[in-house]
C-alpha cells in the first residue's frame, strides 16, 4: 500500500502567525519541528494500519521545510519549487491513498487561521463547481484525475469542513479550532500527534470503502482576484475567460489539466501582485 502525502504548514497545531512558518521568522525552527512531527504521526499511523511506502511532497512556501533524514519509515521526500503539479507533484495511479497534512482554510469562508488560497496577495476567492473551496478542494482535482481517494486531512476545524463537499467521508484530524485569521485554540502538540496517528490509521483501515473525490466533470473553477489587473492578466492563458471585472472562469473535463491551468494562473499573477 502506497500513500502520497502533501504537507503544508499553516495547519500545524500552535501555528497562528506568518513568521512562525517562514524561514526568516525567529521561531520558524521550532514550528518546523512541530510540522515534521505531525507528518511523521500521519506516516506512523498509516504504517501501523498496513501502509508500506510513502512519498512526502513538501508543499509549503519554498517547499524545503522538512529534514529528509527525520522522516519516518524511510519515506521518500519530494522538495523544491517550480513543480509542474505544485502541491500534488509526484502523485500517480500507483498510489492507494492521499493525505493532506497541516492544511489550512480559504479566506472566503468562516474565519480560518492563516487562511489563503495559494496566493493571498492575488486571490480573494476560489469556487469549484460553484462551491467555495480552499487548497484542499482544488488539489483534490489531481487525486480525481489519477483515481486515488483523499482519505485524510489534518489542520483546523474550518479546513475539515471545507473539504467535505469534495471528499465526502474524508477522515479529519482537527488539531486546532480557528478563532480568527491570526488566533486558534490548539491541542497540545503531543495530543495533536496522537489525534493524527489515530486518524491516519483509521483512514487506511477503511480504505476499501473510500470514495474518489466527488467533483462533477467537466469542472469549473471560478477565481475572484483582489484587483482588475490580475484578472486581466490571467486571461492571457488559453481557456481562461472573464466573468466580471475581478472574476475569471476556467472549465475542463480533464481535472489534472484544469489544475495545471490554475497553477499557471497563480504563478503568472505573482509577477504583479503587490
Amino acid at each position: 500500500m502506497r500513500v502520497f502525502i502533501s504537507s503544508d504548514m499553516e495547519g500545524t497545531a500552535g501555528v497562528v502567525d506568518w513568521d512562525q512558518c517562514r524561514p526568516s521568522g525567529s521561531e520558524y525552527g521550532y514550528y518546523r519541528d512541530l510540522l515534521e512531527q505531525e507528518v511523521n504521526a500521519a506516516i506512523e499511523g498509516a504504517a501501523a494500519a498496513g501502509a508500506r511506502a510513502f512519498l512526502v511532497n513538501d508543499s509549503h512556501s519554498a517547499m524545503s521545510n522538512l529534514r529528509p533524514d527525520r522522516l519516518a519509515h524511510r519515506a521518500r521526500y519530494l522538495s523544491g519549487r517550480h513543480k509542474p503539479l505544485y502541491m500534488m507533484q509526484g502523485l500517480d495511479e500507483s498510489f492507494d491513498a492521499v493525505f493532506f497534512v497541516s492544511y489550512h482554510g480559504s479566506m472566503s469562508g468562516a474565519p480560518a487561521t492563516l487562511s489563503h488560497t495559494y496566493n493571498p496577495r492575488a486571490i480573494a476567492e476560489v469556487r469549484l463547481n460553484g462551491v467555495p473551496t480552499g487548497e484542499a478542494g482544488i488539489n483534490a482535482l489531481v487525486a480525481l484525475g489519477h483515481r486515488v481517494p483523499v482519505v485524510l486531512v489534518t489542520g483546523d476545524d474550518v479546513t475539515a469542513a471545507q473539504i467535505e463537499p469534495f471528499c465526502p467521508g474524508v477522515q479529519a484530524a482537527v488539531v486546532k479550532n480557528s478563532v480568527s485569521r491570526f488566533a486558534a485554540d490548539s491541542l497540545h502538540p503531543e495530543e495533536a500527534r496522537e489525534v493524527i496517528t489515530e486518524a491516519a490509521g483509521g483512514a487506511v483501515r477503511r480504505l476499501a470503502d473510500a470514495q474518489l473525490p466527488a467533483i462533477a466533470l467537466p469542472a469549473t473553477l471560478t477565481v475572484r482576484f483582489r484587483n482588475a489587473d490580475l484578472a486581466e492578466m490571467v486571461t492571457w492563458i488559453n481557456g481562461v475567460v472573464r466573468a466580471d471585472e475581478l472574476t475569471v472562469q476556467l472549465r475542463d473535463d480533464d481535472p489534472v489539466r484544469l489544475y495545471r491551468t490554475f497553477v499557471t494562473m497563480v504563478l503568472l499573477t505573482r509577477g504583479i501582485a503587490e
